[in-house]
């Protein structure tokens, strides 16, 4: 562990009894003493504060920002609107996900997060296109029905904030970028935070009604019932955005135009299909599926497909899972067979995602 980078919150973290663990070569807190179910729930059904400052935070300024940004993702950047935010794919000459990322139109400059495991290629890659500068701020995610109420009283103008906005704004003293999003499925935010500031901020968060430290460990289960890819597990260079059911990520001009890396094979793909689909799963019984798992057309017949992500989904009150399988056997309802510790487990194709997304739109 002494090897690893810390958050500006990684004392807090002990102090409120977090099992810090290796993640992406970060320490981070995997739980709290709430568990990792009652976290989730927690979550689900009032607020839960999770540490992302993992996550490398970066501000384009070049003239050519849009452009850049355009040549190296099949998303529409010219267009987007300032005080909004967008999902993002940088893609490789073979249309594979090189990560997936949030991009944020700030006037004159634009706000980027991309994967802490992604963040050492990520960088020069953009580098190579505009010029980037790496913000050293801490980043926390607030999760979760209540989480309106809690923000608001630190600054009440986050009520007039829809999904995918994002601000500029006061929280304690120093400005804050705050966007209305996140990894669960829930209603919520992202907060990037001025470090000195970020310890002040999550403790005066967690003296708001309903509001609990949430861990990686429910991160996880909250994102995969909401349908929500994780970069390296469910997307990656070996999958591109169509086999990754992300075609709603690339807007219909950046489709037809192309003109970014890979568009002749995402083109060709979004023309005449692909020969494999990402999809929901549900197991049968209590089991979890968990990824590596392999996937049947039938018992002891070939390899269709393989689990990409895989758990128990408090909320759903059952194993989860997504995948990849042949499109042949995409479509929801189809019984598969999942070969887990050397028996055949019926594992049923779902429609994704598993809970009711509930973003204030």
């Amino acid at each position: 562990m002494t090897d690893l980078k810390t958050t500006p919150l990684a004392q807090l973290h002990r102090t409120l009894g977090g099992k810090m663990v290796p993640f992406a070569g970060w320490e981070m807190p995997v739980q709290f003493p709430m568990g990792v179910m009652q976290e989730h729930l927690h979550t689900r059904a009032h607020a839960g504060l999770f540490d992302v400052s993992h996550m490398a935070q970066l501000r384009l300024e070049g003239a050519n920002r849009v452009e850049a940004l355009e040549r190296l993702m099949p998303v529409n950047v010219a267009e987007l609107k300032p005080g909004r935010q967008r999902y993002g794919l940088l893609t490789a000459a073979d249309g594979g996900i090189l990560d997936d990322l949030m991009f944020a139109n700030m006037g004159d400059w634009i706000y980027v997060v991309v994967n802490a495991a992604r963040a050492d290629h990520d960088i020069p890659h953009i580098q190579s296109a505009t010029s980037v500068e790496v913000l050293d701020r801490a980043l926390i995610a607030l999760q979760g029905p209540k989480a309106e109420d809690a923000l608001a009283a630190l600054n009440d103008a986050v009520r007039d904030m829809r999904f995918m906005d994002a601000r500029v704004m006061p929280l304690i003293d120093g400005d804050c970028i705050v966007t209305r999003s996140g990894y669960t499925g829930e209603d919520g935010f992202e907060i990037s935070v001025p470090k000195a500031e970020a310890v002040a901020v999550v403790e005066a968060l967690l003296e708001q009604e309903g509001v609990a430290p949430i861990g990686l460990g429910a991160r996880d289960s909250l994102r995969l019932e909401a349908g929500l890819c994780l970069y390296g597990n469910d997307i990656d260079e070996t999958t591109t955005p169509v086999e990754g059911g992300l075609i709603w990520a690339m807007q219909k001009r950046r489709r037809e135009q192309g003109g970014f890396p890979g568009a002749d094979v995402i083109q060709r793909q979004l023309a005449e299909g692909t020969t494999r689909q990402r999809v929901g799963l549900q197991p049968e019984g209590r089991a979890p599926v968990r990824a590596g798992t392999t996937l049947h057309a039938v018992e002891n017949g070939p390899v269709i497909g393989t689990v990409t992500s895989g758990t128990f989904g408090p909320s759903v009150g059952g194993p989860v899972a997504m995948g990849y399988v042949e499109t042949s056997q995409a479509q929801p309802g189809t019984m598969l067979y999942a070969h887990l510790r050397g028996k055949y487990v019926a594992i049923r194709v779902a429609t994704l995602p598993f809970v009711q997304q509930t973003y204030k739109r």
